[in-house]
């Protein structure tokens, strides 16, 4: 082992291991929990291939498209090993390598994903909504070189204007496309023989600052989550068929949509755009039985879902948002189905704490076996059953951010401290009250209030601007902006469009507010701090709100 205590590695390129915070700011992990025990050498990418190939065998259905489309375990591997032997003799990618992954859930992008980890190199999966100025960050933090990306999504990524960036683009039928490169390939591709506790993905976070962190996991931590949470609480079979909503660009979506189906030898539905009417009819039509999605969703498909056959479903998991008592009700009402509710955290990978089939409606869980949880007071010290306080949690996942100097905050006394507020009763069940900070969480979204201003400020008409969080039923919250625009500028609905077409260049559209609502000036203290609270409780100064459909 290195200084670190980690074991040695097989990657060339050290950057993700050299950047990793000092062994003292680590959380303590924790494998004496129910969590699994992994070999020294383990290549995530080879285990929910290869690996199980050699258990289940090739010709069960891996992947599926909404065309009808299904790859075989056999053929999914053949894929993926042509494009590993593209990235290293075509591309010149080395063990260690950074390589971002942009486009709409494919089949094809989870081939790259799975094809950067049989290489050895690491994966940084981006949104296919991130902009320019986004995706330029991301690739100057994690020194991004090499970037496979679909061709319907190239446009922000070239304009990021990334120095010295290789972009190889798919799906587009250019003589270079990866596609046409890797069908020229042997079926057949060597794993590298990765370290365990090499870094495998660089998952990124905006946080509550919209300063992206990249939050660094190991090949052991990627299987670890599957063994944990996916293993003992949505228990997959290997007839089962996954599917949902989330993009892999999440933690979330990469988990429930690509690791899990795999890890279990299950087939997985990887389809872009799915709204409530298309995930009902995915679920008709592919006859999914284990279904990822946040709360907003659910609630969506409440609405219509009489008119679809829900009957193949079997497990339902809600995260990303608070899961509502009565949304869980009205679920269970019509489908007889409990949802598995849960909260994670890209900092940990995926969720730790979540409700089995003993939920109680209204509280978000337990810990996931081979995580443990507690609720401390902003010392770190560990306050009554029935006291609130900041969710503190350690298990086989933890951490570790890319360089940052966020990663004290985070990481207190070996606990990774995720800025929820919760409540825990003397039975050991959690609920959740809020964030401890600003994080606005719509529809699954993480949004930082700090990012959409920037982004307002950058247009010339806007003087002041402070986005914040208001409740609302079908998302959880949605974003508003209050705006001072310079004098002269009619506060109007042309303006607030304005305003929401430029953000709409400078941000992802998740991110861009809601609402804008206009003012003479924002509420401030005696020595100029922003006074956000008013916003919050204070009625918008009438007729100047300005509604998103």
């Amino acid at each position: 082992m290195d200084a670190m205590g980690l074991l040695p590695s097989a990657h060339v390129d050290t950057f993700a291991r050299d950047s990793l915070p000092p062994a003292a700011q680590w959380p303590r992990l924790r494998f004496d929990l129910g969590a699994p025990h992994y070999p020294d050498r383990l290549n995530c990418g080879a285990e929910l291939l290869d690996g199980t190939i050699a258990r289940l065998g090739p010709d069960r259905p891996a992947v599926r498209d909404r065309a009808g489309a299904v790859w075989t375990y056999g053929e999914l591997k053949e894929r993926v090993d042509r494009v590993a032997h593209t990235l290293v003799e075509d591309l010149g990618v080395v063990p260690g390598n950074r390589v971002l992954l942009r486009g709409p859930t494919t089949p094809h992008l989870a081939v790259c994903w799975l094809a950067v980890m049989k290489a050895g190199a690491v994966a940084v999966t981006v949104l296919a909504a991130h902009r320019a100025r986004e995706l330029a960050e991301i690739c100057r933090i994690a020194r991004i070189r090499h970037a496979l990306c679909d061709a319907r999504s190239a446009g922000e990524l070239v304009k990021a204007a990334v120095p010295s960036l290789r972009m190889t683009l798919f799906g587009g039928g250019s003589p270079r496309d990866l596609l046409r490169l890797s069908a020229r390939k042997p079926p057949s591709y060597d794993p590298v023989p990765t370290s365990a506790d090499d870094v495998a993905i660089v998952a990124f976070t905006s946080g509550t600052t919209g300063r992206p962190k990249g939050c660094l996991h190991f090949h052991r931590d990627v299987l670890a989550v599957a063994d944990t949470f996916s293993a003992r609480l949505v228990r997959p079979r290997p007839d089962d068929v996954f599917g949902g909503s989330p993009p892999l660009g999440f933690t979330f979506g990469l988990g429930g949509l690509v690791v899990f189906p795999l890890r279990a030898g299950a087939s997985t539905l990887l389809a872009d755009r799915s709204g409530a009417g298309q995930l009902l009819a995915d679920v008709q039509r592919q006859r999914i039985s284990v279904l990822f999605t946040a709360p907003t969703a659910y609630r969506a498909m409440l609405e219509r879902i009489g008119a679809h056959d829900t009957s193949s479903l079997r497990r339902c998991v809600s995260a990303g948002e608070h899961l509502p008592a009565a949304l869980w009700h009205a679920w269970r009402r019509a489908t007889g189905l409990r949802l598995v509710n849960g909260i994670g955290a890209t900092e940990m990978l995926h969720i730790f704490l979540a409700a089995d089939d003993d939920a109680r409606p209204g509280t978000t869980g337990r810990p996931v076996p081979g995580y443990e949880a507690r609720v401390v007071g902003d010392d770190g010290v560990p306050v009554p059953d029935g006291s609130p306080g900041l969710l503190a949690v350690r298990g086989p996942t933890g951490c570790r951010y890319l360089a940052d100097e966020r990663q004290t905050a985070y990481v207190r006394d070996g606990w990774n401290v995720t800025g929820d507020r919760y409540v825990r009763d003397a039975e050991g069940w959690f609920t959740f009250l809020g964030r401890a900070d600003d994080l606005i969480v719509s529809a699954g979204y993480n949004i930082a209030g700090a990012e959409v201003e920037d982004a307002l400020l950058r247009h010339p008409d806007v003087l002041e601007a402070a986005v914040v969080g208001r409740p609302d039923e079908r998302r959880g919250e949605v974003a508003v902006a209050h705006v001072v625009l310079r004098a002269g500028v009619p506060r109007d609905g042309a303006a607030a469009e304005r305003l929401r077409e430029f953000t709409t260049k400078e941000i992802a559209p998740y991110k861009c507010p809601r609402e804008i609502v206009f003012h003479d000036a924002l509420p401030r203290t005696p020595n100029g701090k922003l006074q956000r609270f008013l916003l919050r409780s204070g009625p918008p100064p009438a007729p100047l709100q300005s509604p998103r459909d």
